[in-house]
């Protein structure tokens, strides 16, 4: 393999793909995971939404490729260092979304349109929302939320709670929040020069906007458990509350005390504890909802 087409497989941020299995959320809660036709829809569906935020990462690293010549971690992407010549990036940012988008509509025109509202807006939160403190975290919120209901378009959605929007919306606050906290805190003086927005936070406003998210992902979590529809009417799923409050503890502790935060998806497969909280969560939805 050249290392130019290394290069170009790196930018594509392949680690970061685990963020789109938001897409199979309507899939299990709804309980159409026994379902071949639906399962074949939404893997289909999460396959193209992880090229397409592919795309966005290409995107994003043209347009920042000169401050993250200034950052300790990301000089090291392709198209900073300049391992992916700038033509090369350039031609393919512009050719995936150009076949992706139309074989979304292909694929369900539902689903088309919700993820060239994604692609749009993730490329309005690229040249402007992230630029801007509180929209810049709730652009990354509205992409996860638009994962979400690009998982509902693509099967016939039976009793899917809005309750797990409000879910998704706040634990997407409380990630991105805990990402910029991050990287104000491993930038620190130069935090300005690398992310413009930096400059509208500081750590103890960030600090207080996180608790604020992870207190709203448990109560509306722990609702959801309770008033959803489609549950058991024995309220099992309240035995699922413990792992999702131990994960947010968790990842807390991995913010302020191991100085992870910077890259969500890096903690999630880094760190034993969160991904035995993930599994031992996942398992025991899908034992509620399909064995119990």
């Amino acid at each position: 393999m050249s290392a130019v087409l290394r290069a170009a497989l790196e930018s594509l941020r392949p680690r970061q793909w685990i963020k789109n299995g938001f897409v199979f959320a309507a899939l299990v809660f709804d309980r159409q995971l026994t379902r071949p036709h639906a399962v074949a829809w939404t893997l289909a569906g999460f396959v193209l939404f992880c090229l397409l935020s592919s795309a966005v990462y290409l995107v994003n690293d043209l347009s920042d490729r000169e401050q993250d010549r200034q950052h300790p971690r990301k000089r090291h992407r392709p198209i900073a260092s300049g391992r992916l010549p700038v033509p090369v990036a350039v031609g393919m940012a512009v050719a995936l979304p150009a076949l992706l988008i139309p074989l979304a509509f292909v694929l369900r025109p539902a689903f088309g349109w919700v993820a060239a509202g994604y692609y749009s807006l993730m490329l309005l939160y690229t040249f402007v929302l992230k630029h801007i403190p509180l929209l810049d975290v709730f652009a990354l919120a509205g992409g996860f939320l638009l994962r979400v209901e690009a998982g509902v378009t693509l099967i016939h959605v039976q009793r899917f709670s809005p309750w797990l929007y409000m879910v998704t919306l706040f634990i997407a606050l409380f990630l991105g929040l805990g990402k910029r906290r991050a990287e104000l805190e491993l930038l620190a003086t130069n935090a300005a020069n690398h992310r413009k927005v930096l400059e509208g936070y500081t750590l103890p406003f960030l600090d207080q906007m996180i608790n604020i998210a992870a207190t709203a992902t448990i109560m509306t979590y722990s609702l959801y458990t309770f008033v959803a529809p489609n549950l058991p009417s024995n309220h099992a799923m309240m035995f699922t509350i413990p792992f999702v409050v131990y994960g947010l503890f968790r990842y807390l502790y991995l913010i302020h005390v191991r100085g992870y935060g910077g890259a969500p998806e890096e903690a999630v497969l880094r760190d034993r504890p969160l991904q035995a909280t993930v599994v031992g969560w996942g398992l025991l939805v899908l034992f509620i909802f399909y064995w119990f």
